[in-house]
C-alpha cells in the first residue's frame, strides 16, 4: 500500500471557536497551532495546508503562570539603536490583548511559508463577540481536556 498525500481536492477544512478565559497560554497556543497545521487529522500532510479555521474568544482573559505577565516582549524597530520591549501585562491591558496569543502561536509554528499560510486561518478576539456565526463554528473545549489547562 503507498503512502496517503493529500491533494487539494481531499481538504476539508472545518471552523473551530475556543474560549481562552482562564486557559494557560502555551497550553492554548499549543492546541491552537496542532489544530491550524492540521496534525489532528488521520490525513495529515505536511506540505498542505491541511488545518481548520480556528475563532479564539476572550484573549484577554487569559492565563499565565509562574511570573510570565512580567517578561518581555522584544522587537526592533530596524533603526539604530531601536531595540523595543513591552512586557506581557502591558499588552494584555493595552488596546491589543490578543497579539499575546498571536504571538504564542506563531512562535510554535515552524518558520516557513506555508506557517505564514496557515496563521491566517487564525482568528483571534479580545472579547465575546466574533462576526463568524455564519461559519457555524464546532466548540473546542479546551479547559476540559486537561485539568492543567487552566488557572484559577
Amino acid at each position: 500500500m503507498k503512502t496517503f498525500s493529500a491533494t487539494p481536492a481531499d481538504i476539508d477544512k472545518k471552523w473551530i471557536i475556543i474560549d481562552a478565559e482562564g486557559v494557560v497560554l502555551g497550553r492554548l497556543a499549543s492546541i491552537v497551532a496542532t489544530r491550524l497545521r492540521g496534525k489532528h487529522k488521520p490525513s495529515f500532510t505536511p506540505h498542505m495546508d491541511m488545518g481548520d479555521n480556528v475563532i479564539v474568544i476572550n484573549a484577554e482573559k487569559i492565563q499565565m503562570t509562574g511570573k510570565k505577565r512580567e517578561e518581555n516582549f522584544y522587537w526592533h524597530t530596524g533603526h539604530p539603536g531601536g531595540i523595543k520591549s513591552r512586557t506581557k501585562q502591558q499588552i494584555l491591558e493595552g488596546a491589543h490583548p490578543e497579539r499575546v496569543v498571536m504571538q504564542a502561536v506563531k512562535r510554535m509554528l515552524p518558520g516557513n511559508r506555508l506557517s505564514r499560510q496557515q496563521m491566517t486561518n487564525l482568528r483571534i478576539y479580545a472579547g465575546a463577540e466574533h462576526p463568524h456565526e455564519a461559519q457555524s463554528p464546532e466548540v473546542l473545549d479546551v479547559k476540559s481536556m486537561n485539568k492543567k489547562n487552566t488557572r484559577s
